[in-house]
């Protein structure tokens, strides 16, 4: 079952609350106001009848003669009124059709039992009740509009300082970590953003020392297996020839290349490794470094471009992306020259999803086969001398093929001006396409 969310804007959320707040008080009130108003017109007229009624009564009584059009005996009398004046009651009656202006009835007994009774509407009286309907209306959309510009006032500044929060906490998240959203937020006034930014900036910090932290018994422990490692790696190439001394050399050279690079990796993360540039044609430097390594990859120029550019580090990003092709994808390997783009692309089974969706890391290969398969700092290192090199490095997967594998393509993009400093651009990653 799929749900479908509607995104809207904290402003208007707030604008629609204090809208809608608004626009139920004001119709409360203007019945309560209306209602009011209708029952104190309806008792007014009721008096106003009843004196009326009274003084006719006495010029009847003294003169024969009816006033107001009050009549004796009006057949039209309502019934409820005739019963309570057959109780030698003064009365009052109130005929509302809802149509109209209500008609008020008055009635008495006379002396010599007949029924004096007058009624009439007070038509420009309940008029006024249209003219306050009229205000009550243009005053309820007054508040209503009131409201949402209210809201979208209010809520426009919280949701600008959130999404301003919120593009700070994108940059702490994507490594740059000079970003400190409590600056960015801003503002006079403390609230509850202002919370949250001190309570992020905080977590940044510790998660920051904490990281750091790592990073330097990691520096500092494969710092000190590097004296040992490069003495029992001498110590190997002095036993007799044999099987059991190949191996022994064997695994000493790969416990020297790991600490290596682990101590490269440890530098990257440190941001204090700066570029030694140079101007470099990368056709022909591409296709000599890649004869170097493999004469069997297969190179294609298709367009041939100069770039400043450290070439120390370049060749490190291009042997470990070849590397990487060699010992998780299928021959035959390509690398691709086109202008400051650079492709090496594999046909084997393709990056694994959790390297397209989080970025290389290391000692991460994406093989449950841990013999002989890496320790995943190869991309990892690639991707900090891309840093370096203010350069990006993207990684995706290609169209399946026809016998259904798909391959892993690496792409890196050389800038088009020379690195001032490191992290000019991010390591990106696509998905699969």
């Amino acid at each position: 079952m799929v749900r479908l969310a509607l995104r809207t804007g904290l402003r208007w959320k707030l604008s629609a609350a204090i809208a809608l707040v608004g626009a139920l008080v004001a119709i409360a009130l203007s019945l309560v106001v209306h209602n009011a108003a209708r029952h104190s017109m309806l008792d007014n007229s009721r008096d106003v009848q009843v004196e009326r009624l009274n003084f006719t009564q006495k010029i009847f009584e003294s003169t024969s003669r009816l006033q107001f059009g009050a009549k004796i005996d009006d057949p039209a009398l309502p019934e409820p009124l005739r019963r309570e004046v057959a109780e030698n009651e003064r009365a009052t009656y109130l005929q509302d059709t809802g149509e109209t202006a209500p008609e008020v009835w008055a009635a008495t007994p006379l002396s010599d039992g007949r029924v004096l009774s007058m009624h009439d509407r007070f038509p420009d009286r309940f008029a006024v009740l249209d003219d306050l309907d009229q205000a009550l209306l243009i005053g309820s959309t007054a508040v209503v509009v009131g409201g949402c510009a209210l809201g979208v006032l209010v809520g426009g500044r919280l949701s600008k300082r959130l999404r301003k929060a919120a593009a700070a906490a994108g940059k702490l998240a994507d490594g740059d970590t000079s970003v400190r959203i409590r600056d960015e937020v801003g503002g006079r006034v403390r609230d509850e953003t202002d919370d949250l930014a001190w309570a992020v900036d905080a977590m940044s910090d510790a998660l920051q020392e904490r990281i750091e932290a790592e990073r330097r018994v990691t520096a500092d422990i494969a710092h000190e297996l590097r004296t040992p490692v490069t003495g029992l790696l001498t110590a190997a190439e002095l036993l007799p020839p044999g099987r059991p001394s190949e191996l022994v050399r064997d695994r000493a050279q790969a416990l020297r290349t790991l600490v290596e690079d682990v101590l490269e990796v440890a530098r990257l993360d440190g941001y204090a490794e700066r570029a030694e540039l140079q101007d470099v044609a990368l056709g022909e430097f591409v296709t000599r470094r890649v004869r170097a390594l493999d004469p069997d990859i297969k190179i294609d120029v298709v367009r041939d471009s100069e770039a400043t550019t450290d070439p120390r580090r370049l060749e490190r990003i291009l042997g470990n992306l070849i590397a990487n092709a060699a010992r998780h994808g299928k021959p035959p390997i390509e690398v691709t020259v086109e202008g400051r783009v650079l492709r090496v692309r594999d046909h084997g089974p393709g990056f694994p999803e959790a390297l397209l969706r989080e970025g290389p890391s290391r000692f991460r290969t994406g093989s449950s086969d841990r013999a002989g398969r890496g320790h995943g700092l190869g991309l990892t290192i690639a991707a900090g001398q891309a840093r370096v090199l203010g350069a990006r490095l993207t990684f995706r997967n290609a169209d399946e093929l026809t016998d259904g594998s798909t391959g892993a393509i690496s792409v890196l993009w050389l800038p088009e001006n020379a690195p001032t400093s490191t992290g000019s651009f991010p390591v990106i990653h696509l998905p699969d396409r």
